[in-house]
This record gives C-alpha cells, sequence and structure tokens, in this order.
C-alpha cells in the first residue's frame, strides 16, 4: 500500500497537475479571443519553450539548494501566475502567464521527480515511477472533463478559478514535505555542467523523448480545435481515455520494465503513440464538420493507444535515464531529459501551428505521424535497459 512521504509526493502531484491540466483547453479560450493556430501554438509554446530554459538550471542547482525548496517555488509560482489568469483577456499577457507556468512545472518536477527516485530502491525504481505518475494521469483525466463542464455553463472564468484552488492546495502539502536528505555543496551550474549535459543530448534515448514530446505537446494543444472545427462535444473524453489507458499500463504491467527491461517497453509503446496519431490524420483525412459520422469514437480510441504509450514511454525511459546515469550528475541529466521533452512539446505547439493555419489539420496530422514514424524507427536501434530483476 502506497504510505508515508510516497503518498504525501503523489498528493502533491495530484493538485499541482490537476492545476496546470485544466490548461490543456486554454487554445479554446485564445480562439475565443480571436486568435488563430499560430496564436494558439505560441501561447502554448511558451509554456515549454520557458521550462526547456529553466531545467537545466534547476536540475544543476537542486543538490545545493534541496528537493522541497524547488517544490515550494513550483507551486508558488503556479498559484500566483494561475491566479492571474482571472483578470486578463489580452493574448500576449496570456503567453506571458503560460512561460510563468513552464517555470512552475520546472522547478516542482524536477525537485518531485528526485525526491521520489530516492525515496525508492533501484530495483524498483521502474514500478515505483509508473505508479507515482498516476498522480498525474489522474488529474489528467479528470481535469479537463471538469473544466469542460465548468466552461460550458459559467465560462473560462470559473475554469481559471478552479485551478486556482487546486494549486493552493499544492502549496499547502509542499509546505509541509520534508527532505529525503539534506542539501549538499554541490558543483552547482558550471562550464563543465552545461558541457557534460549538452553531451547528454545527443544520446538516443534523449532523440526518444523529443519524439514522444513532440506527439503529445501537438496533440494536446491542437486537439480542442481540431474536434471543435468538427463539432465534436464531450472533447474531455479524449482525455479521459488518455488517463485510463495511461494508468491501466501501469497498474497491470507496471513492473514489465523491471521485469523485462526497458528496450522491450519503449519500442511497441513508441509504435501505438505513431498509430494514434494515424487515426487523427485518417479522420481529418476522410472526415468533414458537414459529414454524419460520428467522431467522438475515433478521437476517444486515439486518446486511449496514446495514453497507453504515454503510460509506459514516460517511466521506461526515465528509468533508463536514471540507470545509465552516475548519481553525482543525476540531478542535472534529469534536468536536461525533462527539457529535451519540452523542447519536443513546444516545437509541436509552435511549429505545427503554422502548418495547421497555413497548410490544415490535414496536412499537420499526416505530417506528425511521419514524424513520429521516424521515431519508432530509432528505437528499433536501442540496445541498453537490461532487467533489473529477475522474473519471480
Amino acid at each position: 500500500m502506497v504510505q508515508g512521504p510516497f503518498a504525501r509526493a503523489m498528493s502533491t502531484a495530484f493538485f499541482f497537475f490537476g492545476s496546470l491540466n485544466g490548461f490543456v483547453l486554454l487554445p479554446l479560450y485564445v480562439h475565443q479571443l480571436g486568435g488563430n493556430e499560430a496564436s494558439i501554438g505560441v501561447v502554448q509554446g511558451m509554456y515549454s519553450a520557458t521550462g526547456i530554459l529553466c531545467q537545466p538550471l534547476v536540475g544543476a542547482w537542486i543538490d545545493r539548494l534541496g528537493r522541497r525548496f524547488f517544490m515550494l517555488v513550483g507551486t508558488s509560482v503556479l498559484l500566483v501566475s494561475t491566479a492571474a489568469f482571472t483578470v486578463t483577456s489580452s493574448i500576449p499577457v496570456l503567453a506571458v502567464l503560460r512561460s510563468l507556468h513552464g517555470v512552475a512545472f520546472s522547478a516542482f518536477f524536477v525537485g518531485n521527480y528526485l525526491y521520489v527516485v530516492e525515496l525508492v530502491p533501484p530495483e524498483r525504481r521502474g514500478w515505483a515511477l509508473g505508479i507515482f505518475g498516476l498522480s498525474g494521469m489522474i488529474s489528467t483525466s479528470l481535469a479537463p472533463l471538469l473544466g469542460e463542464f465548468l466552461i460550458r455553463h459559467w465560462g473560462f472564468t470559473a475554469l481559471f478559478a478552479f485551478s486556482t484552488f487546486l494549486a493552493v492546495g499544492a502549496t499547502a502539502l509542499a509546505e509541509r514535505m520534508r527532505e529525503v536528505r539534506p542539501p549538499t555543496l554541490g558543483v552547482g551550474p558550471t562550464a563543465d555542467v552545461f558541457r557534460e549535459s549538452l553531451r547528454e543530448v545527443w544520446q538516443l534515448h534523449m532523440g526518444l523523448m523529443l519524439c514522444f514530446g513532440l506527439g503529445t505537446g501537438t496533440i494536446f494543444t491542437f486537439l480542442p480545435t481540431f474536434a471543435e472545427r468538427l463539432g465534436v462535444r464531450g472533447l474531455g473524453l479524449f482525455y479521459t481515455a488518455y488517463a485510463v489507458a495511461a494508468m491501466l499500463v501501469r497498474v497491470v504491467g507496471g513492473q514489465l520494465i523491471d521485469l523485462r527491461g526497458s528496450r522491450a517497453v519503449i519500442i511497441p509503446s513508441m509504435f501505438v503513440q505513431t498509430a494514434a496519431t494515424l487515426i487523427l490524420a485518417l479522420v481529418a483525412i476522410f472526415v468533414s464538420p458537414a459529414a454524419s459520422i460520428p467522431v467522438l469514437p475515433f478521437l476517444f480510441f486515439a486518446g486511449f493507444l496514446a495514453g497507453g504509450a504515454h503510460g509506459f514511454l514516460y517511466p521506461a525511459l526515465s528509468a533508463l535515464l536514471v540507470d545509465v546515469t552516475p548519481e553525482s550528475r543525476r540531478g542535472s541529466a534529469v534536468g536536461t531529459f525533462s527539457s529535451v521533452y519540452l523542447i519536443g512539446n513546444a516545437v509541436g505547439s509552435m511549429a505545427f501551428g503554422y502548418v495547421a493555419h497555413g497548410l490544415g489539420y490535414r496536412a499537420m496530422w499526416v505530417t506528425l505521424t511521419l514524424v513520429l514514424t521516424l521515431g519508432f524507427l530509432s528505437s528499433l536501434r536501442l540496445r541498453v535497459g537490461a532487467p533489473r530483476t529477475a522474473p519471480a
């Protein structure tokens, strides 16, 4: 049974990501304010772009300042920036606030992630990271559904107010957490640290993380407006399917990473994520806004596939990173690793926003599918990630 510091870390993450996950519906607000797909891509991409810059810094400083310090910074910045959404309707200001969300995510995620890594033994790391990720997945399943309900009945201000309430809960829980180990006088963000981080970026597992982030960033940014254009209601079910699939594979197959190794999980998951975007591409090609074909079941199925891939990919790639990284460089490596994921998110949001605006959603989804196919083919070259334990 999950309890103690591990349970508190999960609860804090649930409130934190519950607050952030409501903003997957922000593209609808930008659209309502008169923004096009390019504007949506920039607003949502600012979140990832800021994280790209911040996470290596957090990773370099976290041993000196402590995990709890950065968790508190993250929840506090989230609280202030989310509250500010209730008093503005300017698209440029929304972009600035999303960049603050990127700062909040960077500080909280790296601190929270390392906090959990240090709580569990190495032979249980893959399982623990998968179970820990359920906190974010549960919020992913609930926040968009509830957010859509709030928007339909009371408008976006209600969504922003509820997200602020969740941020208050995350801040209160983070304040009560205690360090797993005290801060140390590490090397800090020296030039050598950043040079080593740049060398790590060229590893294959970093490239796979980039493709994974590209897919999730594009899907989460443009699915709301794509579905709205097709006249879909109940879009929250996509995110529910996504989160339920991710939770299901982690609960049912949570020990698979530890028993069979990372490679056995990563390759099929890359294929499944590509299949999910192929479904969206086929919907864009064959279904028009005037068609009588029910679109929601296809979106639900695509969400289920993408969520299942996410459920395995993130903990598998994360466990692989920790396995191949010396403990002395773990904080910096996690910051770099997460930054690569956010680079994928940012590129997906910004670049594909211009593709959708200039060439339409059909070209956007087809191009994304081709890029992810290249990522899947690259994953076949993966040769590391042996089992940590023998099957019982």
